[in-house]
C-alpha cells in the first residue's frame, strides 16, 4: 500500500509518502519512501518519485485516497525532446 506517514512535531504536520505493507501501523516499518508532503506551505508542496510509484502500483501496491489525490494533482514533468543535431 502507498500511504501517509506523519513525522514532524506536535501541531507542525510533515508526511512522507511510504510504501508499507497494508496491516502495519502508521508509522511502522516502511518498505520505500516514494515522496513528501508539506502541506504549511503556501501552496503545499508535494515531491514524488513518479517513477517509483509507477513500478509499485505496476507490481500491485494500491494508493490511499489521499495519496491518489497528490499524484494527480502533482502530475510527473514531461520528458524533455531530443535536440535535433
Amino acid at each position: 500500500m502507498i500511504r501517509l506517514a506523519r513525522v514532524g512535531a506536535t501541531k507542525q504536520p510533515y508526511y512522507r509518502i511510504v510504501v508499507i505493507e497494508k496491516d502495519r501501523a502508521r508509522n511502522g516499518r516502511s518498505i520505500e519512501v516514494v515522496g513528501t508532503y508539506n502541506p504549511r506551505t503556501e501552496p503545499a508542496t508535494v515531491e514524488l518519485k513518479h517513477d517509483r510509484i509507477a513500478y509499485w502500483t505496476g507490481v500491485g501496491a494500491q494508493m490511499s485516497d489521499i495519496v491518489a489525490k497528490l499524484v494527480k494533482n502533482a502530475p510527473a514533468p514531461a520528458a524533455a525532446e531530443p535536440v535535433a543535431a
